[in-house]
């Protein structure tokens, strides 16, 4: 019971915001002089993925659409568009999540995998039809794949470390509320 304690969930919501300024200060240390040919993973969104298919209630709307807004503004990337994908991914995977979570973990990482590739897909199309560079096809399929590639390390550290699992059908939360 004390894991569906509300001191535990405020922590946990503190935590993501953590860990994505973490993120954010990781991303932008100047390590490398010449521009990189490899395009790494998204770990945030990753890491939103994850958090809002296991333990959809320590993300929560507005943290995602303000961590994601200012990944927007930081990463020099159209303010909003990108933002908007993951939150309205986020949400769907939180519906879909107590059906995901049933299932075993492959069932978990393909959706995750799903709806990446759809907001990724969108956000290009958007970015063609409003006449914006969106970039070499390349390093945007190269990163889809590095991010699917890294969900299952997120998944793990966040379980391992963070305690962030998935919860049981029929486990409530201090409020009396299915998770």
């Amino acid at each position: 019971m004390a894991e569906n304690s509300p001191a535990r969930l405020w922590t946990m919501r503190a935590t993501y915001v953590a860990l994505a300024l973490a993120i954010f200060f990781v991303h932008l240390l100047p390590l490398q002089i010449m521009p990189s040919r490899i395009a790494g993973p998204d770990v945030l969104t990753a890491l939103t993925f994850a958090w809002a298919l296991r333990r959809p209630d320590y993300v929560p709307m507005m943290s995602i659409a303000g961590v994601m807004l200012l990944a927007d503004f930081l990463f020099h990337r159209p303010p909003g568009l990108w933002a908007l994908l993951v939150l309205l991914t986020s949400e769907w995977l939180k519906v879909r999540g107590r059906h995901v979570r049933e299932n075993t973990f492959a069932a978990e990482w393909l959706t995750a995998a799903t709806g990446l590739l759809v907001i990724t897909v969108i956000y290009r199309v958007t970015l063609a039809l409003l006449i914006v560079t969106p970039g070499m096809l390349s390093l945007w399929v190269m990163q889809y794949g590095m991010t699917v590639a890294i969900y299952p390390l997120v998944a793990a550290i966040s379980y391992l470390a963070l305690g962030v699992r998935r919860s049981t059908p029929g486990e409530y939360d201090h409020t009396g509320r299915p998770l």
